[in-house]
């Protein structure tokens, strides 16, 4: 069976834009990812929501996983967008086939409320490619809900899983029995914004894309140094733009521009029918931004 995921912090990666036609800013990617892998991400999670998979031709998707494997060492879980077996084992092949041994697993949604049917799409996506399996419950995407104890039931059914994201709020009474009851690691996303109180659940680490990482990955090792108040104190000078990014609708928009005045992407457009960042909320980001420790302006 594929190893199960190391805890700590994977990354959730963006796609950079550039123009009015937004194409693919391979440039800007590899900066991102060489950021990621600079400041000690355990791994990346690359094609997931934040990276807009759904709004790329396969061939975007191409790209994208070439510039990621050309540009960092990390280990790799990337997602598919697709809900029904075939279109996933689509996307799939062609994850295997630019990533090879560097796949550490790949990221398939919840596809069902039913756990049988959602274990015999994972077990196919699996024999198909060989490729460990880490299931999404992210409903606000899928818009698929699944209750916590079949959600259970589906893992144990499926023996290439190699982690669970949980992102069905509350998240933390998720995570709590996930971990209570299953042998894999759980991991938090959400834009962090549960992650205190899932780490206290039992969760792994974080899978988010959080335009500031190292918030993240500085309450994770705060946890396991210290428990929940060094988290706690660790991760406070975050937690207001953690919120802020969560945002219904457009958080994808603040963290894109976030990530850019950071200057790790040139341009932070995002892909229609994604809204636009709202002008008036751009100074409220920049005292956000402002406010960060100052070794991570």
């Amino acid at each position: 069976m594929p190893e199960k995921l190391a805890p700590g912090v994977w990354g959730v990666v963006a796609t950079p834009f550039l123009g009015s036609a937004l194409e693919v800013d391979e440039t800007g990617l590899a900066r991102l990812v060489e950021h990621y892998e600079r400041i000690g991400t355990t791994g990346l999670t690359v094609l997931g929501v934040f990276g807009e998979a759904a709004r790329l031709s396969t061939e975007e998707r191409r790209t994208v996983l070439e510039t990621v494997v050309d540009t960092v060492g990390l280990p790799l879980v990337v997602g598919v967008t697709g809900l029904a077996t075939a279109p996933v084992l689509e996307e799939a092949r062609l994850v295997r086939e630019v990533v090879g041994e560097r796949l550490a697993g790949l990221m398939v949604q919840v596809n069902s409320p039913d756990p049988q049917v959602v274990a015999t799409h994972l077990n196919a996506v699996h024999e198909v490619t060989g490729a460990g399996i880490v299931v999404q419950d992210y409903p606000e995407t899928s818009r698929v809900t699944i209750r916590t104890a079949d959600l259970v039931r589906a893992v144990r059914a499926v023996p290439a899983t190699v982690a669970v994201k949980a992102e069905a709020p509350p998240t933390p009474a998720a995570v709590a029995r996930l971990t209570a009851e299953l042998d894999v690691p759980v991991f938090g996303g959400l834009g962090g914004l549960g992650l205190l109180d899932e780490l206290a659940a039992g969760a792994a680490g974080a899978m988010t894309g959080f335009s500031c990482p190292e918030g993240l990955i500085a309450c994770v090792e705060a946890w396991r140094a210290g428990g929940y108040e060094a988290a706690r104190e660790a991760y406070h000078p975050y937690l207001p733009l953690v919120n802020f990014e969560a945002q219904a609708g457009i958080g994808l928009a603040l963290r894109k521009e976030a990530v850019r005045r950071r200057g790790l992407i040139m341009e932070s457009g995002v892909r229609p029918p994604a809204p636009q960042l709202p002008e008036a909320l751009v100074p409220q980001l920049e005292r956000h931004l402002d406010a960060l420790p100052k070794e991570v302006r």
